[in-house]
């Protein structure tokens, strides 16, 4: 784990990466660059704060890397990274937990709340739930054997959240190539960001209940390339009276570690959720880039880096009036 510190270490020294993402991506909409160097004098120990954090819960829980780099996913796709998607319900606020993709499915906030406690104590209202989920992304994908980026820093958390937005913006699993390119593109992603970016699927579990769909037989194309022993061994697994908490992993060959093999396994027939599959069934260009992927680990993670700097960019409509809670959950 030394090894850990010290790459993250000589990466906050070297300059890898654009000092802002105005830089890298032209100027921020917002108004508010994000930037490397936002915490340096404010919260310098932010970043070593949440890695403790992330390195306790991943050693405990493998399973955890997948879970708060998807926290980030889901709160980035709902109008911008702001961190409204651990906004809790209450009597006159409606958040987007209970959101059809993160009810009963999103873990981590146990996680992001202990952070947010220490840095508190530390720094007070200075380190904002939104790039505190930033962060426990890059971490978990870093101890996960991945590839590792200096984030940018600099969101303000969000004030309000949108269950609708929730329910319409994040791409669900029995998603067609042509609705993912759909809602990445509405977000301002490209469809090689959205391979990229499903990559991070080499790592987590989903329920039985998100690739049912992939037990189904048709004349199209996906069924005609179908890999009927894993299927098999799907619908085994799925075959009890009540597998509403049965899981599988979305890589069987190296379920907690983060590489390419996710897609070696699209490539066989073995993409857990039907819009994995869809990559290499549904698309010529997707497979290509699959392909790329599976020849070149290397070009893989470096497109997943710049995928993830852009995908952290994404600013909310509301950035400039944001804050910096508190209490993750709830409006200060």
């Amino acid at each position: 784990m030394q090894l850990v510190i010290l790459c993250l270490l000589i990466l906050k020294l070297t300059p890898a990466f654009a000092t802002t993402l105005n830089d890298a991506y032209g100027d921020d909409s917002s108004g508010c660059p994000l930037g490397t160097d936002i915490y340096q004098y404010t919260c310098p120990e932010a970043e070593a704060i949440i890695f403790s954090w992330v390195e306790q819960a991943v050693s405990h829980d493998s399973r955890m890397a997948a879970s708060l780099l998807r926290l980030h996913f889901h709160d980035c796709f709902v109008n911008g990274c702001d961190g409204s998607v651990l906004l809790d319900d209450t009597q006159d606020f409606v958040g987007e937990k209970t959101a059809g993709p993160n009810l009963n499915s999103l873990r981590g906030f146990e996680v992001i709340d202990q952070i947010k406690s220490e840095l508190e104590l530390v720094c007070p209202q200075t380190v904002s739930c939104a790039d505190i989920l930033a962060t426990a992304a890059r971490d978990s994908v870093l101890l996960s054997g991945g590839p590792i980026w200096e984030v940018q820093m600099g969101r303000k958390d969000g004030i309000t959240a949108s269950k609708n937005a929730a329910n319409n913006n994040i791409p669900g699993p029995n998603s067609t190539v042509d609705v993912l390119v759909a809602k990445f593109e509405n977000v301002g992603l490209t469809l090689k960001d959205m391979v990229a970016l499903s990559g991070a699927h080499t790592i987590g579990k989903a329920r039985c209940r998100t690739f049912s769909s992939r037990f189904q037989t048709s004349s199209n194309s996906e069924s005609a390339n179908a890999n009927i022993e894993f299927i098999a061994s799907l619908q085994q697994l799925c075959s009890g009276p009540d597998n509403s908490n049965t899981v599988a992993h979305l890589d069987l060959a190296t379920p907690a570690t983060f590489d390419n093999q996710y897609f070696v396994n699209l490539l066989s027939g073995e993409g857990l959720l039907p819009s994995d599959q869809a990559l290499v069934n549904g698309n010529d260009q997707t497979r290509q880039i699959v392909e790329t992927y599976v020849e070149n680990p290397l070009a893989f993670f470096e497109d997943f880096k710049l995928s993830m700097l852009k995908m952290g960019s994404l600013a909310s409509p509301t950035q400039t009036s944001g804050q910096i809670r508190r209490n993750c959950r709830t409006i200060n």
